[in-house]
């Protein structure tokens, strides 16, 4: 999928009600912008947290400015590999879940088909010793993709 700096500049609106589960010393990047750069990279086809990162490096200054990352000597910093992989394993799934419905409600359109994917989350492990669960859909005729993130029980 190809976003458009239209997606691209409303994604940190919708991540901004998140919870950021970092402490707040030693914080260099925004919750919104390390999940608004990791939802845009998952939905051009990323599936892995390097693959993530090396996308995020490789967008242009106007495309980090989209996101709103921070600026240092008039340039844009984009977070690094284990900033984006520590907020992704510790935000909580339920508020990142029903953010990305929401951006969905607003952006998708109808598809007749759907490419379907599940994965299991390693180190994903709530209080319950549960451990989560991600299924997604990607529709054919949008691109866009549809996320579910599920708490099972680990044997």
């Amino acid at each position: 999928m190809k976003l458009s700096a239209r997606h691209m500049k409303s994604l940190p609106y919708f991540f901004k009600a998140i919870t950021d589960p970092r402490r707040a010393q030693g914080r260099r990047h925004r919750i919104e912008v390390v999940l608004s750069i990791a939802a845009a990279a998952i939905l051009c086809g990323m599936c892995e947290y390097r693959a993530i990162s090396d996308w995020a490096k490789g967008l242009s200054p106007k495309a980090r400015a989209r996101f709103g990352c921070r600026r240092r000597n008039k340039k844009y910093i984009i977070p690094s590999e284990s900033i984006i992989r520590d907020v992704l394993i510790r935000v909580d799934p339920v508020e990142l879940d029903q953010t990305l419905q929401k951006w969905n409600e607003q952006y998708c359109s109808v598809d007749e088909s759907f490419a379907i994917d599940g994965k299991t989350m390693c180190n994903a492990i709530n209080e319950e010793g549960r451990q989560a669960h991600i299924m997604s859909a990607v529709g054919h005729q949008s691109g866009q993709c549809y996320t579910q993130k599920k708490w099972v029980l680990s044997l």
